[in-house]
């Protein structure tokens, strides 16, 4: 799978979080894992 361009992901185990700034081919690690994409977060409604 490849890195995406502007995600961010988030270590499970320390919470580290990396920004991706270049896609490309590979896996984003920390403590020898795969980080998982972090979703994005809702924002308020502005009525």
């Amino acid at each position: 799978m490849a890195n995406q361009l502007g995600r961010r992901y988030q270590c499970e185990t320390c919470g580290t979080m990396v920004l991706c700034t270049k896609a490309g081919e590979g896996v984003v690690q920390c403590h020898e894992d795969e980080m998982p994409v972090q979703q994005p977060r809702k924002l308020p409604s502005s009525d």
